[in-house]
């Protein structure tokens, strides 16, 4: 029984800019923008939606499988996921090609600019989860990839009535409106930001309202808002883990996704699962990129206790 999560393996080239973006925007010239920021600091760190979601359901002793295309540049990447313990049996090397590479620059109130260099990522529906129909899958993860693939992911998953988690994310501006259509109204689950949410309705023409009748639950991250919740006919509302300082946003949303994934995989309800994601989040907050955080289990529960009260139930973490 396995996660499997597929969507972009990249690096990321993370830069800080010391200042604020907005300060340099003059909205009656945008039709004339040309911008270039000096930034302080640049550094490459290993990152990607897909096993940036793994990473986090590794730290809290899942054993997620990875599925994606890569570059020849990526072999010691895969060595470092091995040993977090997230399966990379199923990355594909593609000769010629570099590992895909997202570019950010951030600057001091968190706002982010930043564009994504395809590279190897754009073999990734040469991959198909036809393949895998002899291992018994409990969830799909579809975050953002090449566009090809992510609509035949859902294709996929239907087909083989596979639940998916649908997380268009950085691509909703891509996606066709009926392949975003298709991934809501099939998908098992949706994780979106609060801007994304809107994005989704303005591109599908499905209100909040409809896609909850058509979906089992839906998450909604809101930053240092905390996270909403809507299951069961029910509003969730979470809130965020103060962290000790901010480092870097980056991957933090899929940090979050990685501790809800593992509350829900062990049957916890609604808000412990919220409130995981919401630690796990924080975790990757406090650090530059979205791998550097680290925890024993032991060591999140105790943090976890710290801010919420499970009544003894994230116990099952360590069996």
């Amino acid at each position: 029984m396995t996660i499997v999560c597929t969507g972009s393996i990249a690096y990321d080239y993370l830069m800080s800019f010391p200042g604020y973006f907005k300060d340099h925007i003059l909205p009656e010239q945008l039709e004339k923008i040309s911008l270039s920021f000096l930034v302080d600091t640049m550094v490459k760190q290993r990152g990607g939606t897909a096993p940036n979601i793994a990473y986090t359901l590794a730290l809290l002793g899942e054993r997620p499988l990875l599925l994606g295309t890569v570059g020849e540049d990526f072999e010691d990447y895969r060595c470092w996921l091995g040993a977090q313990g997230v399966d990379t049996s199923l990355v594909k090397v593609i000769p010629g090609k570099f590992t895909a590479s997202f570019f950010a620059n951030t600057d001091l109130s968190n706002a982010q600019i930043a564009s994504f260099y395809t590279g190897a990522m754009a073999h990734a529906s040469e991959l198909s989860l036809l393949n895998l129909e002899n291992r018994r899958l409990d969830l799909v993860v579809i975050s953002p990839n090449d566009p090809k693939a992510m609509d035949q992911y859902v294709q996929e998953c239907s087909a083989l009535k596979i639940p998916f988690l649908y997380d268009p994310s950085q691509q909703i501006v891509r996606l066709a409106p009926e392949e975003l259509r298709r991934g809501v109204e099939n998908a098992q689950c949706v994780f979106v930001n609060e801007y994304e949410l809107e994005l989704l309705q303005k591109h599908t023409g499905i209100s909040l309202g409809e896609m909850l009748k058509k979906i089992e639950y839906m998450v909604v991250t809101m930053g240092e808002d905390g996270a909403v919740i809507y299951a069961e006919g029910r509003e969730y509302r979470v809130k965020a883990v103060k962290p000790g300082h901010i480092q870097d946003p980056t991957g933090v949303g899929d940090a979050f996704r990685g501790g809800f994934l593992r509350g829900k995989r062990l049957g916890l309800d609604w808000i412990t699962c919220g409130q995981m994601g919401a630690l796990a989040a924080t975790y990757c907050l406090e650090q530059t990129g979205p791998q550097n955080h680290h925890y024993t289990i032991p060591e999140y529960i105790a943090r976890y206790r710290k801010n919420f009260d499970d009544h003894g139930k994230l116990d099952v973490l360590l069996k």
